[in-house]
Order: C-alpha cells, then sequence, then structure tokens
C-alpha cells in the first residue's frame, strides 16, 4: 500500500539529509556539467521549461507520463530531486504536496517559481450546479478578443476554499503565454549568464503560442453552439478565453464520481440541448462518459487535459502546442454538429 505523502516527505528529509552528507549530489549522475538543473512538477511545466531552457539546462519532470497528477505523491526518490534543484518550476493549486516539500528539502540557492503566480483563478464547477449554469455569463460568446483571465490573483491556493479553484491554465494558450514568460525569469535568476538565450527562446515559443491562441479564436467564433459536455470539470479557462461552457459532468477531480441525481440531469440537458458528442480525456477510465453517450445516443471523443502525455502520444512525437490543436479540431467537430 502506497503510504500518505505527509508520511514520505519526512522520510524523505532524512534521506536527502544523508545524501547531502555524504557529499553526495543525489541526482548529479542524471544532470551533464556545467548546466542548470531544472525540475518541474508534471508535462506542462516541463514543455514550457523545457522550451525556455534550450541547450542550457536539463529538465526533468518528477510526474512520470501516464500519471494522473491529482493524486500523485513524491517519493524518498523524488524529494532528493527538489532537494538538488537550480530551479523548480510548478503550477500552483494542482500540486498540494509542494510547500511541505520544499520545506522539507532546503536549498538557500534553488529557485522556485509558482508559475500560475498573478493569474485569476476560476472556480470549478460543483456537484449543486445545475447544467450549463456555471459561468454561464460566457456561453453566448460575450467574451472580447484577447481578454483571458490576467487581471490578478482571485484566492490562495493555501486557503479554505483551495480545493475548488481550477487548477488547469495552461489549457487557455493566452495564460500559457503568461506561465512561459514567468518561467523565463525564473531561469534568469537562476542563471544570468545565460539571460538572452532565454529570452529568446520564450520569446520564440511565445510566438508559437500566440500562434495557437488566433488558430482558437479563428476556428470557434463560428460554431454552431457553444456548449460541450466533458468528463472531468478541466476545461474552464480554454472555454472562458473562447466565449464557450463546459458542461462537466464530474467535478475538478478526474476521479470524482457524479452521483446519480447529477448523471441524471446531465442526460436531461444532453438530450434538451441535442449534444452528439460526450468528451472524455486521457489518463482517466471514460466509463462515465460512455454512459452518459450511450444513453442518448451519442458518441465519444478526447478532450486532453493536458496533464500527462501517453506513450501512444510520445511515440507520435506530440507535444503541447500539437495536442492542443488536436484538442481544437475536437472541439469544432463538436461544436459543428
Amino acid at each position: 500500500m502506497k503510504m500518505g505523502w505527509q508520511k514520505a516527505l519526512i522520510l524523505s528529509a532524512g534521506v536527502a539529509a544523508m545524501l547531502s552528507g555524504c557529499g553526495n549530489k543525489g541526482n548529479s549522475s542524471e544532470v551533464s556539467a556545467g548546466k542548470l538543473n531544472v525540475v518541474t512538477t508534471f508535462y506542462p511545466m516541463y514543455e514550457f521549461s523545457r522550451q525556455v531552457a534550450g541547450e542550457h539546462a536539463d529538465v526533468v519532470a518528477l510526474i512520470p507520463p501516464g500519471a494522473e497528477p491529482h493524486d500523485w505523491e513524491p517519493s524518498a526518490q523524488d524529494m532528493v530531486k527538489v532537494k538538488d534543484a537550480d530551479l523548480f518550476v510548478y503550477n500552483g493549486i494542482v500540486e498540494g504536496w509542494v510547500d511541505a516539500a520544499l520545506s522539507s528539502a532546503q536549498n538557500d540557492k534553488r529557485v522556485v517559481v509558482r508559475a500560475s503566480e498573478g493569474l485569476t483563478t476560476l472556480e470549478g464547477a460543483s456537484e449543486e450546479e445545475e447544467p450549463g449554469e456555471h459561468d454561464r455569463g460566457h456561453a453566448d460568446g460575450d467574451q472580447a478578443d484577447g481578454d483571458h483571465t490576467d487581471d490578478g490573483h482571485v484566492g490562495d491556493e493555501h486557503s479554505a476554499d483551495n480545493h475548488a479553484l481550477d487548477p488547469h491554465v495552461w489549457l487557455d494558450p493566452g495564460l500559457a503565454q503568461k506561465e512561459v514568460a514567468a518561467i523565463e525569469a525564473a531561469f534568469e535568476k537562476a542563471d544570468p549568464a545565460n539571460k538572452d538565450d532565454y529570452k529568446k527562446n520564450a520569446d520564440a515559443y511565445i510566438a508559437k503560442l500566440k500562434a495557437l491562441d488566433e488558430a482558437y479564436r479563428d476556428g470557434l467564433k463560428s460554431v454552431k453552439t457553444k456548449r460541450f459536455v466533458t468528463q472531468h470539470a478541466a476545461f474552464g479557462y480554454l472555454a472562458h478565453a473562447y466565449g464557450l461552457e463546459q458542461v462537466p459532468i464530474s467535478g475538478l477531480s478526474p476521479e470524482e464520481e457524479p452521483s446519480p441525481g447529477k448523471l441524471a440531469e446531465i442526460v436531461d440537458f444532453a438530450k434538451a440541448n441535442r449534444v452528439k458528442t460526450i468528451f472524455f480525456e486521457t489518463l482517466v477510465d471514460p466509463k462515465v462518459a460512455k454512459t452518459v453517450a450511450d444513453e442518448i445516443g451519442a458518441k465519444t471523443d478526447v478532450l486532453n487535459p493536458l496533464e500527462g502525455l501517453t506513450d501512444e502520444e510520445k511515440k507520435e512525437g506530440l507535444d503541447y502546442v500539437g495536442i492542443m490543436t488536436k484538442n481544437l479540431e475536437a472541439l469544432k467537430k463538436a461544436l459543428d454538429e
């Protein structure tokens, strides 16, 4: 049985201390000489950091491909990596273990960046809401062009309401650009000698994200309907940015099971709105989405929250931009049915 992450952190701190006392760099064998040692939490943070790093850093992700980040727990070996990092990159909200990990695996020279710092945080849909009720104001395309939720930080990831905040900011390409900029600033702080290259790399990648943002705006501005049904409430920021509305079957946690009453409400909503596609996602059992689809005679399709890459996606050479492009095509197809 897997130990709780709190116990793992206590054990990990002891392991890290022993390694430090022996003069062992821990993960040093995996880091190239003269390069920045960058440790990230999960795929989007890894990809954004890798794009900024270029040839000047070795970038690793703690959460392995195929693992669901919402319930992942660090091991003792992971804690050694956290301790030895020159730069530690995390998103915020989704990685509830980070504060305790950083406190246990102390390193005064380590630069830490919460990439979502300063971004407005949306609340997740709740079980009590009627289908189509959450964020209703954005269902009619009233979001202005170029308007992303970046006008301040709403809520605190350490507050009692932390469970209700949606962490999936990376699914809005506009906010992804801001996360990349925050990561670039951290790279410059950790390694000022190569700041010009980090800026150049970040600008080049942000240009790709801007093109992706424009593709979403052009592709979704004239779709027949603005509402889509998804198994997991991961797409609030994407919907908010492009005048859409997600209707989630379950809440923010992909492991959350909807009540029979909630399922009945979603089925009624889907029938009334002639929904023909129910979206599910990689890394999570699609049985709930398939149950709803079977009940209303709809089909299912993938809408990927980019919380991690599958082995198949890696073999196809897909990355953030590639998968987000596939998400766009899936949305266009479903919303024009």
